[in-house]
């Protein structure tokens, strides 16, 4: 059983990170908000670095990757409306966090993530989370369409330089979908919002700029030629 004093303050970071981080960065969003209020971030985070769950900073999860800052996974889930029963893909599970968000918001989540290392470290966490509605896969999530699609949701977590796997993404979504997705290159990205309005019409939304670490295996900006 967890210690009172622990819990509370545990709930009291979360507070925190709710009235300091998060809506103040423009996250309003009641459900985004209650999600994150109510999970413990902690739980997701290396031992190393349980005592800054919830600072507003880049936690090391692995080789070259990290967790989201809490405002911008709070952006995220804004950006998706995720509502009870759609289905979401995420492309990048890290810990699991994200994944256990979306789910408590009520989507059916497909997670991919290629590093086979975190993919089985995730699946231990959320089983043991009894976080339900998760299924995570260790592939490429931006080599190939993963089965499942149409997606209501799409949630990338690593950016992309480039827009070469914009079309594939795009392509699983659902009509009315939304992809929440960061594209370009450091120290300056974009942080976009695309919704599928009908089958060949996308409608995009830049909605901040930020810097997030690329994808593993994301196709690279072509170089200068002499």
């Amino acid at each position: 059983m967890e210690n009172p004093t622990t819990e509370s303050s545990s709930e009291l970071a979360r507070f925190n990170m709710i009235q300091q981080q998060v809506r103040p960065w423009g996250v309003l969003d009641d459900r985004a908000l209650d999600v994150m209020a109510e999970i413990q971030r902690e739980s997701f985070v290396p031992d190393a670095y349980r005592a800054l769950a919830y600072a507003d900073i880049d936690i090391p999860i692995g080789e070259d990757s990290c967790m989201l800052h809490p405002k911008l996974v709070g952006h995220l889930l804004q950006a998706l409306q995720v509502h009870p029963g759609d289905k979401a893909l995420e492309i990048g599970t890290g810990t699991g966090y994200v994944s256990t968000c979306l789910s408590r918001l009520g989507a059916r989540v497909t997670s991919i993530e290629i590093d086979p290392t975190l993919a089985s470290a995730a699946r231990e966490r959320l089983a043991a989370l009894k976080v339900k509605n998760v299924d995570i896969r260790e592939a490429d999530g931006l080599a190939m369409p993963m089965p499942g699609a149409p997606y209501d949701a799409i949630a990338v977590t690593g950016s992309m330089p480039t827009e070469a796997a914009l079309p594939m993404l795009q392509a699983q979504l659902a009509i009315g979908g939304r992809l929440f997705c960061v594209l370009g290159e450091a120290p300056v990205m974009t942080c976009l919002r695309i919704r599928r309005m009908s089958k060949d019409d996308f409608r995009r939304e830049a909605l901040f700029e930020t810097f997030v670490p690329p994808l593993k295996n994301v196709a690279e900006p072509a170089g200068f030629e002499f």
